[in-house]
């Protein structure tokens, strides 16, 4: 499929293309190249995931990869109307789920020294105003949708629910502001390479892949909340252990602060999850993805007086020095 291209773009040849965990994938002897779709992303955009990619591994970080530019020195090519770029691995390893705390950890410490400034994938500061324009939205949405009234059994579940995880959200802007306001960070609360959404299966099933495409500059508790809220909608009742396990095994290297606990937690209260259930379904023009997101909706539903218990217990849950540090909690969920 991309043997063409890459012949003449990179004067890769003699090798065997594959799927690698999510990826398109080419093999040449010791060597993995994963063939990444580019397209819509700007050249300066791709030479800062370089820059930072070739950073870390300076600090020892031998699972990022390399970028290959084209024969021309170029960092992506065009091939069949779409933009490509070309990521090296060295034979990458089998991944243990035990140990990703620690190596969570580990690319977080590394990440927080970039001798540069982050400029294009930088997020640190912004939680704030992009949850309260997402809200924002959805209630401007909301209000047409309850003056029209509901078309279908999906939309009726919006209308009732949204007041609830309007409430939900407005707690976590204040849980956030009043943090910011409160909490003075540590050197340890210094920006870091992070992941857009970060999951249990965000670097593999099997074997350890790190995409830089998916990387952004912000506060480290971003990744810990959402492998947490991942792990949680994952299986919600069999979550504790493993959240416990990768809280030690994470502060095994980085002990988090009160400011890292109080941000981790109001990223956790946004209830991310209803937000993009919500606007996947007016987004999506498939009728299985239609009724995919209803089903999901509705386990959402269901699950909402679960979801208050693990957000009120979760400090407990992870052994958060909660008196010590003296983190706020929120009474209404402590119910």
């Amino acid at each position: 499929m991309f043997e063409k291209m890459l012949k003449e773009q990179y004067g890769l040849k003699d090798g065997m293309e594959l799927e690698v965990e999510r990826y398109r994938a080419f093999k040449q002897e010791r060597s993995l190249y994963l063939i990444m779709n580019v397209t819509g992303k700007k050249e300066q955009e791709i030479r800062e995931f370089e820059k930072i990619s070739d950073q870390l591994r300076t600090f020892g970080d031998k699972e990022v990869p390399q970028f290959l530019p084209t024969k021309d020195g170029a960092p992506s090519c065009e091939w069949e109307g779409n933009y490509y770029s070309l990521l090296q691995y060295q034979e990458p390893k089998s991944l243990n789920p035990k140990k990703i705390g620690r190596k969570l950890a580990h690319f977080h410490y590394r990440g927080r020294y970039m001798p540069f400034q982050v400029k294009l994938i930088n997020r640190i500061g912004q939680w704030k105003q992009l949850w309260e324009q997402r809200l924002d939205q959805m209630e401007g949405f909301w209000n047409n949708k309850l003056n029209q009234g509901p078309e279908n059994e999906f939309e009726k579940m919006f209308l009732d629910s949204f007041p609830y995880y309007m409430g939900l959200a407005e707690n976590s802007i204040q849980y956030l502001t009043d943090s910011e306001l409160d909490s003075r960070p540590s050197e340890m609360d210094n920006g870091t390479v992070c992941h857009e959404r970060f999951s249990r299966v965000t670097w593999g099933r099997k074997q350890l892949i790190k995409n830089p495409y998916e990387w952004v500059f912000d506060h480290a508790s971003r990744d810990l909340a959402e492998w947490v809220r991942a792990r949680y909608f994952y299986n919600s009742q069999t979550y504790q252990p493993d959240i416990r396990h990768f809280f030690n095994d994470y502060q095994q290297v980085n002990r988090l602060s009160p400011f890292s606990w109080r941000l981790l937690y109001a990223r956790l209260l946004f209830p991310l999850h209803y937000f993009e259930c919500i606007e996947n379904y007016y987004i999506t023009n498939s009728e299985q993805q239609k009724l995919a997101l209803e089903d999901q909706l509705l386990k959402y539903l269901k699950q909402s007086s679960e979801n208050e218990r693990f957000l009120g217990g979760f400090y407990q849950i992870v052994e958060a020095p909660v008196r010590a540090y003296k983190l706020p909690t929120i009474n209404w969920l402590l119910k």
